[in-house]
């Protein structure tokens, strides 16, 4: 056993607790109030991101129930290395922008397209020359809806030159990995990052925890799905494709919540294991491994998941977990399996790269640890594994987890939602 194997639980726990990231907010809060200073938000608006088009047209709401002073930046799209299968994801991007304007009331209509590169660039100069603006928040999502309905013309507003323009852009980068991400249509407050709407109700939580909520603001304007509570009776249900790695933190806790899913509404469910993109030799950023585990804690937390002593199970040990996932759907607990193996090294720092570790996994799962040891020596997963990842990119999708449910096709754990809702459309339902 490593010494990394040995010290990574205990650090991870730490870095990740809850505890931490509060004492961490009430620092920041101490400093605020100890320098008389706002409650300054960082927003990083990326203009041919579809996410950043929404969060756009939402600023004027957060500054209307919150008392916060906005900082815009403009940033550019992300390096290669944090956004793999990049045409992949701008496809995506659009279709799943349009899903999230129609459950928050906004707009945005997937034409199929990007908009024009000279329309960008224009859109880009006009932002550019509005930065210190105080209508800036309004600006921006008046300039956005237009630019992805397809307009090239934005009304009378100045615009800066194209000298200006990519000093912005740079200024806006630079600013955005000093503070630690990598992603347009993000907030930073206060030491932590918030990514697009899907984050904006951790955001709301902090600032009401701070009193900065205005007179008559209740609740949360951007909550997150609901998941379903009590069984449904549906007519034949559609089957759960589910792609996962055994290595995604995301997959880890969103796991249970399919699984539960699918045992309310009788729905089958396919596990889709895949190798992780990294041990596919697709390289991740500092600054983007650090906001998947603090924003996959933040998630495991408001969902009641247990999430972040970690063992990192990248390599062997996630090769072996795979192996075995032949033998648990041959005995019927393949789903208690993988709520084991993800327990164990997302949760409880078990290090199923041992004999020891993996035997625990498997073993409180239902399944017998002489038969795992042979079903070890097996590689027929691998060819398994590699016909999910090309099914996957079939889809449309690159990444875990994704899912699949009739014609639609979703990525990330944030996305279960609009599986619960594609289970239950149309369907005469009871509870």
């Amino acid at each position: 056993m490593s010494l990394k194997t040995l010290l990574m639980p205990a650090i991870s726990q730490r870095l990740l607790s809850r505890q931490r990231l509060l004492t961490k907010r009430d620092d920041a809060e101490k400093v605020r109030l100890r320098k008389q200073l706002p409650h300054q938000i960082h927003y990083f608006h990326q203009v041919d991101d579809p996410y950043s088009a929404l969060a756009a047209q939402v600023l004027p709401r957060l500054l209307a129930a919150y008392d916060i002073q906005l900082v815009p930046h403009l940033a550019p799209p992300p390096i290669d290395s944090a956004a793999p299968e990049r045409d992949k994801l701008i496809s995506y991007s659009r279709r799943d922008a349009q899903w999230l304007a129609q459950r928050f009331g906004l707009v945005f209509e997937d034409h199929g397209r990007q908009p024009e590169p000279a329309a960008i660039q224009t859109a880009t100069a006009m932002l550019a020359a509005k930065l210190h603006s105080e209508n800036f928040a309004t600006i921006v999502g008046q300039l956005s809806t237009a630019l992805w309905a397809g307009h090239t013309a934005f009304g009378e507003w100045a615009a800066a030159s194209p000298q200006a323009a990519a000093a912005a852009m740079a200024s806006g980068q630079s600013e955005r990995k000093r503070l630690g991400h990598y992603l347009g249509a993000t907030f930073y407050y206060g030491g932590e990052w918030y990514w697009g709407l899907d984050r904006l109700y951790h955001l709301e939580q902090r600032l009401q925890a701070v009193g900065a909520a205005r007179p008559g603001t209740r609740g949360m304007m951007f909550p997150p799905a609901t998941d379903l509570t009590q069984a449904v009776s549906l007519q034949q249900p559609n089957s759960i494709d589910f792609f996962f790695s055994l290595r995604s933190p995301y997959s880890a806790i969103v796991a249970p919540r399919v699984f539960t899913l699918a045992q309310l509404t009788g729905a089958r469910i396919n596990l889709r294991y895949v190798m992780p993109m990294v041990m596919r030799g697709l390289p991740v950023p500092p600054e983007k491994r650090s906001y998947i585990a603090a924003d996959a804690a933040r998630e495991a937390f408001s969902r009641g998941i247990a999430f972040g002593r970690l063992n990192d199970p990248v390599g062997k040990p996630t090769e072996r977990g795979i192996a075995l996932m032949p033998l648990a759907e041959k005995a019927g607990v393949a789903q208690a399996y993988v709520l084991s193996f993800m327990r164990g090294v997302w949760a409880e720092g078990i290090d199923a790269g041992s004999n020891a570790g993996l035997r625990k996994i498997t073993e409180r799962a239902g399944l017998s640890w002489a038969d795992a040891a042979l079903a070890l020596k097996n590689e027929h997963w691998r060819e398994v594994a590699e016909t999910n990842r090309n099914d996957m990119f079939a889809l449309g999708l690159w990444g875990v987890p994704s899912f699949r449910v009739g014609q639609l096709s979703v990525w990330g754990q944030d996305r279960l939602g609009a599986i619960q809702d594609e289970l239950l459309k149309g369907a005469a339902c009871t509870p």
